[in-house]
C-alpha cells in the first residue's frame, strides 16, 4: 500500500513539474512574442521619424507639399485611378516662380478665369511644389488627365530653355516618380506629344534636347532603384 501510495505522489510530482514547463515555456513566449511587438513597432515608429525628416521618400528631390483646397476650376478632386505617363509642361510666362504659378491655380477658383493646374511646379532656382496629389488628377493635358501626372517647369525667357537648376530637379523628380509608378523615360512626354501644341517650347524646337533629357531620367531612375536598395539593406 506505502508503495502504491508513493507512485501515486510521484506521478503527481511529475504532472505538476510538467505543467510548470508547460507554464514557464508558455511565459517565455508571451515575453518573446511581446519583444518581438516592441521591436516591431520601434522599426515602424523609426522609419516614420525618417519619413518625417525627409517627406519627399527615398530618391527624390525635396519638395514643398502646397496642396490646392479642391474646386471646379484646378482641382476637382477626381481619383486619378491609373497612372500611365508622366507630362512636362512649360509656363509660358517668362521669368515667373513656382510659387506665383501654384498660387495662379489656388486662384482660379475664386477667377473662374479657366480650368487650368498642374501636380507639381519647378522653378527657376530648382525649387518644387507640389500642388495636387499624385492620386487625383490635374488640369493640365487635356485628354491625357486621366492617367498622367503633370509637371509644369518655369523659365527665364521666351525661348522655354530651362535653368540648370530647373533642368535638374525636373529629371530628379521624373526620374523618382517614373521608378514609384513603374514607368519608364519612353513614359514621359511633352505636352505637344498629347495636343501639338509648343510646350515645352524648347524642347520641342530642340528635339535632341528631348532626347538627352529621357537619357538622364533613365540613369536617374537607376540611381533611384539603387538608393532604395542601400536603404533596405541598411534597414
Amino acid at each position: 500500500m506505502m508503495s502504491k501510495k508513493y507512485n501515486v505522489g510521484g506521478k503527481q510530482k511529475r504532472r505538476q513539474q510538467r505543467n510548470r514547463r508547460v507554464f514557464l515555456f508558455g511565459m517565455l513566449s508571451i515575453v518573446v512574442l511581446f519583444i518581438l511587438c516592441v521591436w516591431a513597432t520601434e522599426k515602424k515608429r523609426a522609419q516614420e521619424e525618417r519619413l518625417k525628416e525627409n517627406p519627399s521618400f527615398i530618391g527624390a528631390p525635396p519638395f514643398e507639399v502646397e496642396l490646392l483646397d479642391i474646386n471646379e476650376y484646378s482641382r476637382p478632386g477626381i481619383p486619378l485611378e491609373k497612372i500611365n505617363g508622366i507630362v512636362v509642361h512649360y509656363t509660358a510666362n517668362p521669368g515667373s516662380t513656382a510659387e506665383e504659378n501654384r498660387n495662379y491655380f489656388e486662384n482660379l477658383k475664386d477667377s473662374h478665369e479657366t480650368k487650368v493646374s498642374s501636380h507639381f511646379v519647378i522653378g527657376i532656382d530648382g525649387e518644387i511644389v507640389q500642388c495636387i496629389p499624385s492620386s487625383e488628377i490635374a488640369y493640365a493635358s487635356n485628354e491625357r488627365n486621366s492617367d498622367t501626372l503633370s509637371i509644369e517647369c518655369c523659365h527665364k525667357d521666351e525661348t522655354g530653355k530651362f535653368t540648370q537648376d530647373t533642368y535638374r530637379s525636373l529629371v530628379r523628380l521624373t526620374g523618382w516618380l517614373c521608378q514609384r509608378f513603374g514607368l519608364t523615360s519612353e513614359d514621359v512626354i511633352r505636352h505637344y506629344d498629347v495636343t501639338g501644341k509648343n510646350c515645352p517650347r524648347y524642347y520641342v524646337e530642340h528635339p535632341e534636347a528631348w532626347e538627352t533629357f529621357q537619357k538622364d531620367v533613365d540613369d536617374q531612375i537607376q540611381i533611384v532603384e539603387e538608393e532604395i536598395k542601400t536603404e533596405g539593406e541598411a534597414g
